[in-house]
């Protein structure tokens, strides 16, 4: 695999979970790291700040900036754009990873938590692409990769949560609107998603979830950065799965990056 030895990474919700995985993989490089996300005081429901993830990001060999930002916010997202091309001089790589989720049918689905997904996951993706993007045309590899599935129209992906699968979709139709904009002009946009669940801090929201059966959040870093160190030249609208990305990459021995090896793995969500 290549290198991220240098370059500069834009990375949502980065505090904790896939998104500090992908942060942690990159910093080995002696990448730099922006880490974009709301948690900047501890949450005993979900452990990590953007000052806890900057540590570990700096003991591993990166440079790391922790940057309060509601992706809600257009200015929140302006700011810290602004904030993190003063730092490092510019950016290189826009990973959309800060999601919401509410896994539940249409009549127990607030309209406050239907919002928040919509404004989070679509709307969040779209704004720090806008934000980032004359940034990354004057990066020679730029790159977005954005946590979202192949799109689906299949109704039993959409009949028990509804709100939730119309928020990631649109992470994906943005994915693909954007590489058809930007990919002629040599800007890699292109999604990421796990064939299984991943075993991250935001699965003891959801009851039920046997952590055993699920891979470690490595496996999504690892194969986030084998596709970040891919030239991006013709390299766009790609809708990626972790493990066929490793396999690629010629690693085929899967089995450490599971909870516990042997275990019958629980597939993730809109994949067949």
């Amino acid at each position: 695999m290549g290198s991220l030895s240098g370059k500069t990474l834009f990375i949502t919700g980065a505090s904790r979970g896939i998104g500090l995985a992908i942060a942690l993989r990159a910093a080995r490089d002696g990448a730099n790291i922006a880490i974009a996300a709301k948690s900047s005081v501890p949450n005993p429901k979900l452990p990590g700040t953007i000052h806890t993830a900057a540590a570990e990001i700096e003991a591993v060999g990166g440079k790391a900036l922790a940057i309060r930002c509601d992706i809600r916010e257009e200015d929140d997202v302006h700011a810290a754009v602004a904030a993190t091309v003063e730092a490092f001089g510019g950016i290189d790589i826009l990973v959309n990873n800060a999601s919401a989720i509410w896994l539940a049918g249409a009549l127990d689905t607030p309209m406050k938590r239907f919002d928040l997904m919509q404004q989070v996951n679509a709307r969040g993706s779209f704004v720090c692409a806008q934000a980032c993007l004359p940034h990354l045309l004057k990066s020679s590899n730029p790159h977005i990769l954005t946590l979202a599935p192949p799109p689906s129209l299949d109704p039993k992906w959409w009949a028990p949560h509804t709100g939730y699968t119309l928020a990631k979709m649109g992470m994906s139709f943005v994915t693909l609107g954007l590489a058809g904009e930007f990919g002629p002009r040599g800007v890699a946009v292109n999604a990421l998603w796990p064939r299984t669940i991943i075993a991250t801090d935001a699965l003891n929201m959801i009851p039920g979830v046997p952590l055993e059966r699920c891979r470690k959040p490595a496996i999504v870093a690892d194969a986030a950065h084998a596709v970040l160190t891919r030239p991006s030249v013709g390299f766009a609208g790609q809708f990626l799965i972790d493990e066929d990305v490793l396999r690629d990459a010629g690693i085929t021995d899967l089995a450490p990056y599971a909870m516990q090896p042997g275990q019958k793995l629980l597939p993730d969500l809109f994949l067949d």
